[in-house]
């Protein structure tokens, strides 16, 4: 790991003023960097992946809007152990608050922020091992297309194979979430806008943040009857093989509208308007209309060699999406 320096930021305005680098389009091999938790950051510098000269750490900041969950709001620095706790959460967004429940571990929960969660760089194993020049670094070559690709993508055509890091990004999606920004000339952006696929942006960033720009707070609307279903190897720690976050609007038992968007299996979060189409005038006690709808969900999909189980998979986690967002335990859950 190389020498840097860090700032500990006491404002968002201080914090913004050390980006000026970046900002002004300083042409340096590396510009400062934000940490928060630090939880992907550290690992990155650790690999020399990352090799920033300045962390401006933003847990030095006071400012307390930054830590404070409202209604349909809540601070770049809340942690995902929070957000998962939260009770009201739980009651007008169930799916924001099941989505960072499972993710990574306790440990990391703790630790972890809100936007750290959706800036995190893909977990891909070519991107995080020094050894390969991959094509997300500056090289030439996705050494997933015909290496070891279980867990790539099987949406978005490269030429690039990541999937998307974060359970948080496409739960925000089906709650028509967006961020607020500091730092530049946007003050708010659409969680869906956020971010770009290989294929409309540059290979070497996940995100359309502008230099010097940053999140300081996450926006969503209520949807109370919203689930999460992530269907991994192994259900403890472990990096999800696909899910699926489900939003619906329903008229008695029969879904009257749905945002449904799956993840893990794209560069994006990866919406499934077809999905949504086929479930309009559903009802959900007809297992069978269910199960047709959910099937549309892997419609355009385009595995690679070890990577085809995935279709397989994205429909049954729609489905058990919609019945998370269903369940009558819900009600109980949210009780503090």
């Amino acid at each position: 790991m190389n020498r840097f320096s860090v700032i500990q930021a006491r404002s968002i305005d201080e914090a913004a003023a050390a980006l000026a680098p970046a900002r002004q389009g300083a042409r340096r091999v590396a510009l400062p960097q934000l940490k928060a938790g630090g939880m992907d950051l550290i690992d990155l510098m650790k690999e020399g992946i990352a090799e920033p000269p300045t962390l401006i750490n933003l847990l030095t900041v006071e400012e307390a809007a930054l830590r404070r969950i409202d209604e349909g709001r809540f601070g770049a620095l809340v942690t995902l152990a929070e957000l998962a706790a939260d009770a009201a959460l739980l009651r007008t967004a169930p799916v924001i608050a099941r989505s960072v429940a499972l993710a990574a571990t306790p440990q990391v929960r703790n630790v972890a922020t809100a936007a750290g969660s959706l800036l995190q760089r893909p977990r891909c194993w070519y991107y995080r091992n020094h050894q390969f020049d991959c094509l997300k670094k500056g090289g030439s070559t996705c050494f997933a297309v015909e290496g070891e690709n279980r867990h790539h993508a099987i949406f978005g055509g490269g030429p690039c194979h990541i999937v998307h890091p974060s359970n948080l990004a496409p739960a925000l999606v089906v709650c028509d979430g967006s961020v607020d920004l500091v730092g530049g000339d946007r003050t708010t952006l659409p969680i869906a806008r956020l971010f770009h696929g290989p294929d409309r942006g540059s290979v070497l960033g996940e995100h359309t943040l502008e230099p010097g720009e940053i999140i300081v707070g996450i926006r969503y609307r209520p949807a109370p009857t919203s689930g999460f279903c992530a269907i991994k190897e192994k259900q403890s720690f472990d990096w999800p093989l696909v899910f699926a976050c489900v939003a619906l609007a329903l008229e008695g038992t029969t879904i009257a509208g749905a945002r449904v968007c799956a993840g893990a299996v794209a560069p994006t979060p990866w919406p499934l308007p077809a999905v949504e189409e086929a479930l309009r005038g559903v009802d959900l006690g007809d297992g069978a209309a269910l199960s047709r709808a959910c099937a549309v969900a892997a419609e355009g999909a385009t595995p690679m060699r070890d990577n085809a189980f995935k279709v397989r998979l994205l429909p049954v986690a729609v489905r058990r999406a919609i019945e998370d967002a269903v369940r009558p335990a819900r009600a109980e859950e949210a009780t503090p």
